[in-house]
């Protein structure tokens, strides 16, 4: 399933959709993509929605129309155990839903939907807050990545370097690193310098396949060469 707010205009998740049938080809299997609305989702629907998907993914958007609804989403693929891939928002998304739900934090949220929550566990990072031309904010092109070492993320990658693209303007709030580790919410990749947190995942014991990244790996999947995100994420939800 692909849950977004923008699943009346499928072509907005071009890219997103295209790199799932490339993980499905480098799988030998085909894919059938669900596209739900990310606005319809609750607690008293989730089941019935869900229950015919092997694999979920939160793409990444803008603005706070349906993200309750991808939160609802990330909880229930995180605690049913269905193979997770966030993108950039959904990344974002993985990250505040952890920090309501596993820390007890009830008001965290990202800066770009609240500004009164008083855990704002995503927010514009303080040396881009002075950037104010258009598009200035924000974090776009090809950057590189360093991951950890025996990280789901290193297992998919089979490297400890990589270089992925960008088009997002709010961060992971570090403040909040040290707790979120602890509670079991991994960072597993970040910039060369450590500042910024690229990806995030839960340890394979407590999860098959949970994981999310700053970035959007589907702008550089092509049919011979599959961005390797999504062919694992069809790999676990085949083995599903």
């Amino acid at each position: 399933a692909i849950v977004g707010k923008y699943v009346k205009l499928e072509d907005a998740y071009l890219s997103v959709v295209e790199s799932i049938k490339h993980g499905g080809f480098a799988n030998g299997v085909p894919v059938e993509i669900k596209f739900v609305d990310s606005e319809k989702v609750c607690k008293e629907n989730i089941q019935d929605l869900f229950s015919d998907c092997n694999g979920i993914v939160v793409p990444g958007g803008f603005g706070a129309r349906g993200i309750e609804g991808k939160i609802e989403t990330i909880k229930y693929a995180r605690e049913n155990k269905i193979p997770f891939l966030g993108i950039c928002l959904g990344m974002q998304m993985a990250v505040v839903e952890y920090a309501r739900d596993v820390l007890g934090l009830k008001d965290a949220n990202s800066q770009e939907f609240d500004e009164n929550s008083k855990d704002q566990v995503i927010h514009i990072m303080e040396n881009q807050k002075s950037v104010n031309k258009k598009g200035g904010t924000m974090r776009l092109g090809s950057y590189p990545c360093v991951i950890k070492e025996g990280t789901l993320a290193e297992k998919i990658y089979g490297t400890r370097e990589i270089t992925e693209r960008h088009r997002h303007r709010f961060e992971y709030n570090n403040d909040y690193k040290e707790r979120l580790e602890n509670a079991g919410l991994i960072c597993s990749g970040t910039s060369p310098d450590g500042e910024l947190v690229e990806i995030v995942e839960l340890s394979q014991n407590e999860h098959p396949f949970f994981i999310a990244g700053q970035f959007h790996p589907e702008l550089k999947s092509r049919p011979n060469k599959p961005a390797p995100l999504f062919v694992e994420l069809v790999r676990v939800a085949k083995n599903r």
